[in-house]
C-alpha cells in the first residue's frame, strides 16, 4: 500500500478525534522550538518514563508535560540529574502558563554572519533583529503578539518580523491556533527533512491536541500516548505562483514503551496559474500516472526509541522523507539517521549526539547508491521550490546536500546552558549543479561552534555563540569568523 495512503487513512481517523475532551488538559501556550537545553530535559524525562515519549513535534502544549509532573510519583525512585531536568522544565512551564499576568520583553539579535546550518537551536536569520514580544494568557485563550524588524539581504526582502505571533484558543482537548507559528517536526537536531524552523513562519491557521492522552476504547487503545497537528497556510511574498497554499497534518503515537512512531504530510496547493482543487487535492494520495497530482507535497515516516542501557538514558531515531508513492518503489527519498545519549556528570547529564542527513533522493527507502539529483525539493509544476522567502522549508543546506553532526550539551553551575558542535556540511552536487539554492556550486564546509546560554539578570537571557569554518558556501568563499549574540530583555 503506497505511503502517502498509510499515512492519511491513520492521521485522518486521530485528526478527527483532536477535540476529545480530557480534564487533564491546560489552556497554555506552546513550548517553542529553539530551546535545546528544554528539549534535551523533555527528552531526559521522556527516557526516564516520567512522561511519554511524543517528544518530536514542536511547538506542543505544555498541559501534559505539567500534568505527569505533577504527580506524586513522578519522579520516585529517579536519579538526581532526572529530578533536576524535571525542576528546570516543571518551572519554565508554570511561568510559561500562568494565567492573568501581561508580560512583555523585547528580543535582540546580531551577528556578523549569519549561520548556514540552521539546526533546531537556531538563532537569527539576518545580520540584525529585534521584536517587541507582548504575552497574555485567560483560562481559555492565549495571546503571543511578536513585532518587529530585521535587516534584509539577496534571499528575504522583508523588513517586518511577525515570526512568532499567535493567539490559541481552547476547544475541548484542542488548540486552535492563528498566526505565524514556526515548526520542527521530526526527531532530528540539526535537521528536520520536510518542515523546520529554517525559513521563516508563514500566516496560517490551525489546530492541536493540548495532551496527549491515550484512547479509553479497545480499537485504539493499543496507540498509547498519541498527538496530532493540522494547517493550513499561505506563502506570501514574492513567488511565481504567488499566495501558494500550504497544508501539513502529523500523527505521533507510542504504542510500546520507548517507541515513537509518527507520520507526516505537507503540500503545496494552488497560487497563480495553478488549478485550486484543495478537497480533490486532500485526498488524491497516490500521485501515479494513473492519479496525477497537481500539488507538491512531502511524506514523513519517523520512528525514534528512547531506553537506557548501563544505566544511561539513550535514543536512536531515523526520519524518511518520500516526495513520490513509495515508499518501496519510486519513492524518491531522503534520510536522517541518529543517536543521542545522557552521560550523568555530577548532578547533571552531558548530551552526547551523532547525526547524519541527505537530501540526496534515492530512488526507495533502501537503494542507496541508486540517486536522482535535483529533485528533492524542487519540482515542475511549482518552480519556487519548497521555499518560502528565498529559504528552503526543510534541511537548511537545501536539496542534493549531506550533512553530518556531533554536539555535545550540558548545563552547568548557575543555570548555564553550553553547547559544542562540530558540522560537516556537503552543499549541492556536480550532478545538479543549479538545483542548490544555498550555494552557487557545490561546496564542503567544516563547521565548529561553541555556544553558552544564561540568565544575565532576574529578567533577561542571552545566548552567545561563536562560530568558525573553513569554507562558505559560494559566491563567497573562504575561512570565516562569526559572532553572535542574542538577548531577551522583560519589560
Amino acid at each position: 500500500m503506497p505511503a502517502r495512503k498509510i499515512s492519511w487513512t491513520s492521521a485522518a481517523v486521530c485528526a478527527l478525534a483532536i477535540l476529545q475532551l480530557s480534564t487533564q488538559a491546560l489552556a497554555a501556550p506552546f513550548a517553542e522550538t529553539g530551546d535545546s537545553q528544554l528539549r534535551s530535559d523533555i527528552e531526559i524525562l521522556a527516557a526516564a518514563g516520567v512522561i511519554d515519549d511524543v517528544t518530536t513535534q514542536w511547538p506542543f502544549p505544555w498541559g501534559g508535560i505539567l500534568y505527569r509532573l505533577d504527580l506524586p510519583e513522578a519522579l520516585a525512585g529517579q536519579p538526581q540529574y532526572v529530578a533536576d531536568a524535571a525542576k528546570r522544565v516543571r518551572a519554565r512551564g508554570k511561568t510559561e502558563t500562568q494565567t492573568g499576568q501581561l508580560r512583555t520583553s523585547i528580543d535582540l539579535d546580531a551577528t556578523n554572519s549569519p549561520a548556514t546550518v540552521r539546526g533546531f537551536d537556531a538563532l537569527g536569520r539576518q545580520t540584525a533583529q529585534g521584536q517587541f514580544v507582548l504575552d497574555y494568557i485567560w483560562p481559555t485563550t492565549a495571546v503571543h503578539l511578536a513585532a518587529g524588524a530585521q535587516t534584509t539581504n539577496r534571499i528575504d526582502h522583508q523588513t517586518l518580523l511577525l515570526d512568532g505571533s499567535y493567539a490559541a484558543q481552547r476547544i475541548g482537548n484542542a488548540a486552535l491556533y492563528a498566526g505565524y507559528m514556526p515548526h520542527w517536526w521530526g526527531p532530528g537536531w540539526s535537521t528536520a527533512l520536510s518542515l523546520s524552523t529554517n525559513a521563516r513562519p508563514f500566516p496560517q491557521i490551525g489546530i492541536t491536541r493540548i495532551d496527549t492522552t491515550p484512547f479509553q476504547s479497545p480499537l485504539l487503545s493499543w496507540m498509547g500516548p498519541w498527538q496530532a497537528e493540522f494547517f493550513v497556510g499561505v506563502l506570501d511574498g514574492k513567488r511565481v505562483a504567488s499566495n501558494t497554499l500550504f497544508n501539513g497534518l502529523r500523527l505521533s503515537i507510542n504504542p510500546l514503551p520507548g517507541l515513537e512512531f509518527a507520520l507526516a504530510r505537507a503540500e503545496q496547493l494552488c497560487g497563480t496559474g495553478h488549478p485550486c482543487e484543495p478537497v480533490a487535492e486532500f485526498f488524491n494520495v497516490y500521485n501515479d500516472p494513473t492519479h496525477v497530482s497537481k500539488s507538491k507535497d512531502e511524506v514523513d515516516i519517523d520512528l525514534r526509541y528512547t531506553g537506557k542501557a548501563f544505566k544511561l538514558p539513550y535514543a536512536v531515531y531515523t526520519q524518511v522523507m518520500n516526495r513520490d508513492t513509495g515508499p518501496f518503489v519510486h519513492s524518491d527519498s531522503s534520510h536522517l539517521f541518529g543517536a543521542s545519549v545522557w552521560v550523568p556528570a555530577g548532578n547533571d547529564a552531558i548530551r552526547l549526539t551523532a547525526e547524519y542527513a541527505s537530501t540526496i533522493s534515492t530512488q526507495s527507502i533502501f537503494s542507496f547508491g541508486h540517486y536522482a539529483y535535483g529533485i528533492t525539493y524542487t519540482d515542475y509544476k511549482y518552480v519556487d521550490g519548497w521555499q518560502y522567502r528565498g529559504r528552503t522549508l526543510g534541511s537548511s543546506l537545501g536539496g542534493d546536500s549531506r550533512l553530518a553532526m556531533l554536539q555535545a550539551g550540558f548545563t552547568g553551575d548557575h543555570g548555564i546552558a553550553y553547547t559544542l558542535t562540530y558540522d560537516r556540511a556537503q552543499i549541492g552536487s556536480p550532478d545538479a549543479p543549479t538545483a542548490n539554492t544555498v550555494t552557487t556550486s557545490p561546496v564542503a564546509i567544516d563547521i565548529v561552534e561553541g555556544r553558552m546560554s544564561f540568565g544575565l539578570a532576574k529578567f533577561s537571557r542571552i545566548d552567545l555563540a561563536a562560530r568558525l569554518q573553513d569554507d562558505q558556501p559560494r559566491p563567497d568563499r573562504g575561512f570565516l569568523a562569526a559572532i553572535e549574540a542574542t538577548l531577551r530583555v522583560a519589560i
